[in-house]
């Protein structure tokens, strides 16, 4: 597993975020205080605090160069 600290401060930025990840078999999930969501579910991301950084879960090491420059534009 790999954790990755990301900004997702648009309702643009999370579409995309969405986008980008379902291209993967990979789990993701997104951690945030005491609440852990799929970060494939769009719906989820928005029951998140979005006004900070939040931690990103990767499950999988299969595609994980491939997976971590897509997120690239994500990081903080």
């Amino acid at each position: 597993m790999k954790t990755v600290r990301i900004n997702l401060s648009s309702i643009d930025k999370v579409k995309n975020f969405v986008n980008d990840i379902t291209r993967f078999n990979s789990d993701f999930d997104l951690v945030s205080g005491r609440y852990v969501i799929d970060a494939k579910s769009i719906m989820g991301i928005f029951s998140l605090d979005l006004s900070k950084p939040i931690d990103l879960n990767i499950h999988g090491d299969d595609e994980l160069d491939e997976i971590l420059e897509v997120l690239k534009k994500y990081e903080v």
